[in-house]
């Protein structure tokens, strides 16, 4: 019986990992893990940095922003160069890139020059590359496996976001607090540094396909437009990422100010929130898995974002560290639940040929989460960063009431199909 249960855990652990016997996709795992790493710690550093020689919230969001008016401008042109040319060698260039910006402030820093304007150049540079890198990646790993592994392959691509959310802050606050900032963007190249050399190391296969004629960028573009506006479910949908992205995930960019200000914390302590974070988001993802195909996925998605916005009011008031991380868990949790609920929806209901365009736009609208940071920054400046997050807590649970209760064909359209 036992040796029976010891084959099964084996057979389920190589389930699991089943992407990973590819030897182009172990490579390629590897370098994105520390990569995602190095982006982690980059997360930290730059905002503790940017307080540290203001002591204000406005230029977090102000170079928070800057990532996401890169983005905002240059994803459309990423995903169609990712389309054009090969996506080894794009990755190569965007990883290059920042790893140069990263090795630039780390000099800065280190000669203890760096002023907030530079910083604000640097992390547009970092949010233009990164246009160019999420979707080369995207397009990259189906070429690295066999399709029968793709599923395993976007799962452990998860695992490294989450599990990089949670190892990530731990690094930099220690980092921080034991060899200084310039040590963080010096770790953080690092990391691009090993990605770069993965890279070298796959060989990708060649698309065996005739290319497609291509119809102009602005032609097809506005086709995906016209599409999601005349589906009300995939408006919904978008509008409800959106709106949560913007007035929700903007309380991060604000977490130094809680640490310092309404905490006592330090380098080490804000490393903790961004790590409790993490330790949601991965519990959070973990339970949504386990749920399998759940019939209800709209109450998680309304009651999920009703509940973020309720936790974001709780830790806007929350003056003791225990509670505020139980509070941060928690918040990554609920995230998790909505968020993952809300993609499988739109993945499960999308025409084929317009899901690239579809989730493109979709996948914006986390884009414009630093600029959330913006307004944030500039209520906190004002009233406090406490009261800062208490409104978007307030605005989320509105209009995704707003949006559950005035909507019934949204409800609906999330029952189970019938069967056919």
């Amino acid at each position: 019986m036992q040796a029976g249960t010891e084959q099964k855990t084996k057979v389920g652990l190589r389930q699991v990992i089943s992407a990973l016997r590819h030897r182009n996709y172990r490579i390629y795992w590897i370098g994105f893990f520390s990569s995602i790493i190095g982006m982690q710690v980059q997360t930290v550093a730059m905002g503790w940095l940017v307080y540290d020689k203001t002591g204000s919230a406005l230029n977090l969001g102000i170079v928070s922003g800057s990532v996401a008016v890169a983005a905002i401008v240059f994803s459309p042109l990423g995903g169609v160069m990712a389309d054009r040319i090969d996506r080894r060698r794009l990755l190569i260039g965007t990883q290059s890139g920042a790893l140069a910006c990263s090795l630039a402030l780390a000099v800065l820093v280190t000669l203890d020059i760096v002023v907030i304007w530079q910083i604000a150049v640097i992390a547009f540079i970092f949010g233009s590359l990164q246009a160019f890198d999420q979707p080369a990646r995207s397009a990259l790993v189906p070429r690295l496996i066999d399709r029968s592994d793709l599923m395993n392959a976007v799962a452990l691509t998860s695992v490294v976001w989450q599990g990089s959310a949670i190892v990530g802050p731990v690094i930099a606050g220690l980092v921080i607090g034991f060899l200084g900032l310039a040590s963080c963007f010096y770790l953080e190249s690092i990391g691009f540094g090993v990605f770069i050399i993965c890279l070298t190391l796959i060989n990708v296969r060649k698309d065996e396909e005739a290319p497609r004629a291509r119809r102009g960028i602005y032609t097809d573009l506005l086709e995906g437009i016209a599409y999601i506006r005349a589906n009300s479910l995939f408006m919904t949908l978008i509008s409800l990422s959106l709106f949560n992205a913007v007035f929700g995930l903007s309380f991060i960019v604000l977490l130094p100010v809680f640490a310092r200000e309404e905490l006592g914390l330090g380098p080490e302590g804000l490393g903790a929130l961004f790590t409790a974070i993490g330790i949601g988001s991965l519990a959070g993802t973990l339970l949504v898995a386990s749920l399998g195909d759940f019939p209800r996925k709209g109450l998680l998605i309304i009651g999920g974002a009703c509940v973020f916005g309720a936790l974001l009011i709780a830790f806007s008031l929350s003056t003791w560290i225990e509670l505020s991380l139980a509070l941060l868990v928690l918040l990554g949790v609920t995230r998790s639940l909505y968020m993952t609920s809300s993609q499988t929806v739109l993945q499960l209901r999308l025409e084929d040929r317009l899901r690239g365009r579809v989730t493109a736009v979709y996948g914006l609208t986390w884009s414009l989460m630093p600029l959330g940071g913006l307004q944030a920054g500039a209520i906190a400046d004002v009233w406090g960063a406490p009261v800062a997050v208490a409104i978007g807590g307030v605005a989320i649970i509105v209009f995704t009431l707003f949006v559950g209760l005035r909507q019934p064909d949204f409800r609906v359209a999330l029952q189970p199909a019938p069967a056919r």
